[in-house]
């Protein structure tokens, strides 16, 4: 998995002064003051973690850039391909498998780069690819539901509602009055 956590030299010795601190600790509890020494160090190595963490997400800005860009694609692939209507919806926990990520990191690097999650940015693509395909053909909606992988039509038009306020037909009813 590329996931490890991206330290420089200076923040690997911080961790591992974290780290050597804690370990102190419990080798020599000599004092009441161990317990509370070991938590403090605990915290302190968390929220170090968490710093850089949050920091890979802003140094490591191209690569992420290029992860985007090899979601973009393979989201586009899994629909036009077909494979959403033989296998369903994707999952963010495919594309994580696709991108070798864990779902919970590209969540993550999504929300820091386009600041919406994984899921949303699926969703997104969902209504994207219903509103073409409601003013672009003239197929049915549980058609169109079951050609982007739901397994049940009201699934789609829940969702659709959820995001753009009319349900599909409601959403084809206006364009074609409008037009």
């Amino acid at each position: 998995m590329n996931e490890a956590l991206h330290l420089s030299e200076q923040e690997w010795q911080i961790v591992l002064d974290c780290l050597r601190r804690i370990d102190y600790e419990l080798q020599h509890p000599i004092d009441k003051h161990s317990r509370q020494l070991i938590v403090d160090s605990i915290k302190i190595f968390l929220d170090y973690s968490t710093r850089f963490y949050d920091r890979q997400f802003i140094t490591r800005e191209n690569a992420n850039k290029d992860v985007l860009v090899r979601f973009e694609k393979l989201l586009d692939e899994y629909f036009d391909s077909g494979i959403a209507a033989r296998k369903g919806l994707p999952s963010v926990q495919y594309f994580a498998e696709q991108l070798h990520f864990s779902a919970n990191y590209l969540s993550d690097m999504m929300r820091k780069e386009t600041g919406q999650t994984t899921l949303q940015c699926i969703h997104n693509k969902v209504i994207e690819l219903t509103k073409e395909q409601i003013v672009g053909t003239s197929k049915t909606v549980s058609e169109i539901a079951y050609d982007l992988g739901f397994q049940y039509p009201q699934h789609l038009t829940r969702l659709f509602k959820r995001e753009v306020g009319l349900t599909p037909k409601a959403y084809r009813a206006q364009i074609l009055a409008a037009g």
